[in-house]
């Protein structure tokens, strides 16, 4: 999740704009569990691979699969697509 307005890091971001996006993030975590086999929607910020304030959503099944420094899953574009497509569909039926 990421704002419209530009912000180095989530502290530096305005209230208004930190609250609207963890608003949104819960929307879109509901919807990533629908449509994603997963225990829940893990939620990090930690901001040090891009330069401005956004959140993760991750599908995690165990407190481990949060760990970012492991292997990454790897999809195909349809994989993706796919995903994504059930995603959309999970937010659109909320």
């Amino acid at each position: 999740i990421i704002t419209c307005d530009w912000s180095s890091d989530v502290c530096s971001s305005d209230l208004d704009d930190l609250a609207a996006m963890h608003v949104f993030a819960k929307s879109v975590a509901r919807a990533i569990e629908k449509a994603v086999p997963c225990k829940r929607v893990g939620v990090a910020v930690m901001g040090m691979e891009v330069p401005h304030a956004h959140i993760h959503l991750i599908p995690i099944n165990k407190e481990s699969d949060m760990i970012i420094s492991n292997p990454k899953l790897k999809l195909s574009g349809d994989e993706f697509k796919e995903i994504a497509e059930r995603i959309h569909q999970a937010w659109n039926n909320k």
